[in-house]
């Protein structure tokens, strides 16, 4: 039994909390005491996460850190975890390079493992798991969170930061084709795609290889695109394309502000999770190669809905994170250093089952 803390109270901290306090002892952290209140059986402690010292000071006594907060908090944060000398298995979504704090980790002899959620991190466990055993030549994953009701005009649900949720509609998409990176504006080359019991998904280019392009450096052709409903897509390029993700102040009667600011403040109440809706994670993974001389072609598929008064984007994304956690505070991942989720296709086995204990079900087939 470990005694484990747990930054960041969300939507998906509050689940990764849960999960563990079931074997560990855990305490969550989160600024509002709102998110906090709905831990039962847990330790709290209500903090601001954005002052280094008293980060620090909170996570001292800690065998595990884990990092559950939005993107924009997530790289100082795990900055912080590491020079406090604590081994970290984080989700935020931070545009930074990880990689940057690599040698200070190391330093520090400190384990920090980065993006375990569903992808990145599910999706990099499973191509680096086929890594291991064969020559990949192509990797495409297709992936996204949504709301079971559709309601016009976004048909869209946030389970993460709204900031975060719009970060993905404006960083550059990053993507390797014959060997070489290409890089397009996000929401660019819109497909229409089939799936099983759903129906029909658009997809669209977004940067979500993020380390792949650094670590699998021999495999010729990778792609991450997103899934929304159809129609979705127009929207977002329209609120675009007027401004209102911009993050250069404006001046409003006087007072300078951010329109992104703005536009997250008024998009929140319409993209909120609220009491009795219910959604789904969807993926879909095709990796091909070679294997004994031969061509082999993989597919993996992940349909999983709303479950035991839990949303299932804090499911796949948390139960994947504590997978990770757990391997940590058992021994059995022992890298110092930055690890992206594709060091541990070793573990592969581990976490698919840990996650199917869950009710989460990754399917595989090869075709």
């Amino acid at each position: 039994m470990a005694n484990i803390i747990v930054l960041g109270a969300g939507l998906v901290g509050s689940v990764i909390a849960k999960d563990l306090a079931e074997k560990h002892i855990v305490t969550s952290v989160d600024i509002s005491k709102k998110n906090l209140d709905k831990l039962n059986n847990i330790n709290t402690i209500c903090s601001d996460l954005t002052n280094t010292s008293t980060l620090k000071n909170i996570i001292k006594d800690y065998d595990l850190v884990v990092g559950a907060v939005p993107g924009f908090m997530g790289y100082k944060m795990m900055k912080d975890v590491i020079e406090a000398g604590k081994n970290i298995v984080d989700i935020s979504f931070y545009p930074e390079d990880p990689f940057e704090l690599d040698s200070l980790a190391k330093e520090k002899e400190v384990i920090a493992i980065m993006d375990c959620g569903v992808a990145p991190g599910m999706g990099n466990i499973i191509f680096a798991h086929h890594n291991l055993n064969m020559k990949i030549t192509d990797y495409e994953c297709l992936v996204g969170g949504l709301p079971e009701k559709r309601e016009w005009p976004y048909q869209y649900q946030a389970v993460f930061s709204p900031i975060d949720v719009i970060e993905e509609y404006i960083r550059p998409a990053r993507y390797i084709q014959n060997s070489a990176l290409v890089v397009k504006e996000a929401l660019s080359d819109t497909e229409l795609v089939e799936f099983d019991e759903i129906g029909t998904l658009e997809s669209w280019n977004s940067d979500g290889l993020r380390t792949l392009i650094k670590t699998m450096p021999h495999v010729p052709n990778m792609i991450e695109k997103t899934l929304r409903y159809p129609g979705c897509v127009e929207y977002l390029k329209v609120l675009r394309t007027t401004g209102l993700f911009s993050y250069k102040k404006v001046d409003i009667n006087g007072t300078m502000i951010r329109p992104i600011d703005m536009t997250a403040k008024l998009l929140f109440p319409k993209w909120e999770m609220k009491v009795g809706d219910r959604d789904f994670t969807i993926m879909r993974i095709i990796i091909k190669g070679t294997k004994n001389g031969k061509q082999v072609k993989y597919q993996y598929n992940l349909l999983d809905r709303y479950k035991d008064d839990t949303i299932s984007m804090a499911r796949t994304t948390g139960y994947t994170c504590t997978a990770v956690a757990n391997l940590v505070i058992n021994g059995s991942y022992k890298r110092k250093g930055i690890s992206p989720p594709e060091y541990l296709g070793e573990h592969f086995k581990f976490i698919r089952n840990y996650l199917a204990k869950r009710g989460v079900n990754y399917k595989s087939k090869k075709i």
